[in-house]
């Protein structure tokens, strides 16, 4: 095969003369060897252009899903935390809840006034005001919660003491003889030595005689059980009340019982009627106060005036 080459100048053409095999040859490198390498080459560098890509989309797939199980465990936790906290919370407003209704209790009790130590209201506080917002981190946070805990479970003993305390106080103020058992009346006869009024010979009067008009009411001084409810010679119609501890009081002369043996009466409760029955001058009230069935003077157990008039 003969190859003319001619240029575009002016001059004379070149001639190449090539074998058959060559043609071949140069057929084989230009549609086989050429784009094999063309191929090649455009592969690598697709590779070398992609590879750093595909590598850095790989690293942020996989710090994205780390991001992502960090924010799934900080929910998680956060949701443990708000329900040990509420529970936290429910429990110590339970707490508070009791010890509001002791502390009224307690006001209550020691009569102390209910506008100055008023429970279901929040007590008065104040200060200067704070522009900027105290932080506080979680551990500082329970921490004053425990702080809060520690003060409400040793306030709750202190008021069940104080309550106790003013509990048998008002039990005992119960079961202790003071006031005035009727409406009304005044002593007509004192405790101690005097002249008896039927006879004018000397005796001593166990008790004190409190004149007031037929059938006013005679109230019970203590609390206590009925001992004696009936007849009793010289006192008439008598009552006699077991106040507890070896202290009684007694109440006779009068024109009806109100109350039986056995009962249990409350101090102010009323038990009887003023009258003049037994050994008597006109409508009294025969009042003793014993102690181990020893009449002692009645005139400390007794107020200037009656607490139901």
């Amino acid at each position: 095969m003969n190859v003319i080459l001619v240029p575009k100048s002016v001059g004379k053409g070149r001639h190449i003369s090539l074998s058959r095999r060559q043609i071949v040859a140069f057929v084989f490198v230009v549609l086989v060897v050429l784009p094999a390498l063309v191929g090649f080459a455009a592969f690598n560098v697709a590779a070398a252009l992609a590879g750093p890509a595909d590598g850095q989309v790989a690293h942020e797939a996989q710090e994205l899903a780390r991001q992502k199980q960090e924010i799934a465990d900080a929910r998680r936790n956060a949701r443990l935390h708000l329900n040990a906290l509420a529970q936290r919370l429910g429990l110590m407003q339970a707490q508070i809840t009791r010890l509001d209704a002791l502390g009224a209790q307690v006001t209550s009790m020691a009569g102390l006034d209910k506008r100055e130590f008023n429970f279901s209201k929040n007590p008065p506080i104040g200060g200067p005001e704070n522009d900027v917002a105290p932080s506080i981190s979680v551990p500082d946070f329970m921490q004053t919660l425990d702080n809060l805990q520690k003060q409400i479970e040793q306030k709750g003993p202190r008021l069940h003491a104080l309550e106790s305390v003013l509990m048998d106080r008002h039990l005992h103020a119960e079961v202790y003889p003071a006031g005035w058992p009727t409406r009304g009346g005044w002593i007509s006869s004192p405790y101690g030595p005097r002249l008896d009024p039927f006879t004018g010979r000397p005796e001593f009067h166990p008790g004190v005689d409190i004149a007031a008009p037929m059938g006013t009411p005679i109230y019970a001084m203590a609390a206590g059980v009925v001992s004696y409810a009936g007849a009793d010679g010289g006192f008439g119609k008598m009552v006699r009340i077991n106040d507890g501890d070896g202290l009684s009081t007694l109440y006779g002369h009068t024109s009806k019982i109100l109350v039986q043996v056995g009962e249990q009466v409350n101090k102010g409760q009323e038990i009887a009627l003023v009258g003049s029955t037994g050994y008597s001058t006109g409508p009294h009230v025969h009042f003793e106060v014993l102690i181990h069935n020893q009449a002692v003077n009645p005139l400390p157990y007794l107020r200037s005036s009656s607490p139901h008039s």
